[in-house]
């Protein structure tokens, strides 16, 4: 249904000669199409399959927009921004700091993690109780804000 919606939506911005938007809709439609044909065999991803992908290209963006502005390419990082911007319209809305510093506490609270020997297996648990609802990064800055 996700695959659906952006469909449609890159039906609206052909229509309404949104290039960037058309672009960028394209773009998400090859990579799913893409993930469907990785692997030993074809497979039609569901709406959670979409969505891992959308997140991965979001990364991609958020990490092209960073390395153009190391290279002071400011035109093409704000390129990459807006993209990023139309692609993360589709994504569930991320979670608020203070939910996930609070799950990020009780994790680390609850599992004893406290040296920074710990980092891995404390990422694996925050994760798995953030459940995708925030990015690695931030994920990763609060775990590292609590070991010692």
């Amino acid at each position: 249904m996700l695959m659906e919606q952006i469909r449609t939506d890159l039906n609206a911005a052909t229509k309404a000669r949104d290039s960037i938007r058309q672009r960028t809709l394209r773009s998400i439609i090859a990579a799913v199409q893409e993930a469907q044909v990785s692997g030993d065999t074809a497979k039609e991803l569901d709406d959670d399959g979409v969505t891992a992908v959308l997140k991965a290209q979001v990364k991609r963006r958020i990490d092209a927009a960073e390395a153009f502005d190391a290279g002071n390419a400011d035109d093409r990082a704000a390129a990459e921004r807006a993209e990023q911007a139309i692609i993360e319209a589709y994504l569930p809305a991320a979670m608020a700091d203070d939910e996930l510093e609070s799950i990020v506490a009780e994790v680390m609270t609850s599992n004893g993690f406290a040296e920074k020997a710990d980092m891995g297996k404390a990422m694996k648990a925050a994760n798995a109780a953030v459940a995708g609802r925030a990015d690695g990064r931030r994920v990763a800055e609060l775990v590292k804000s609590h070991l010692a």
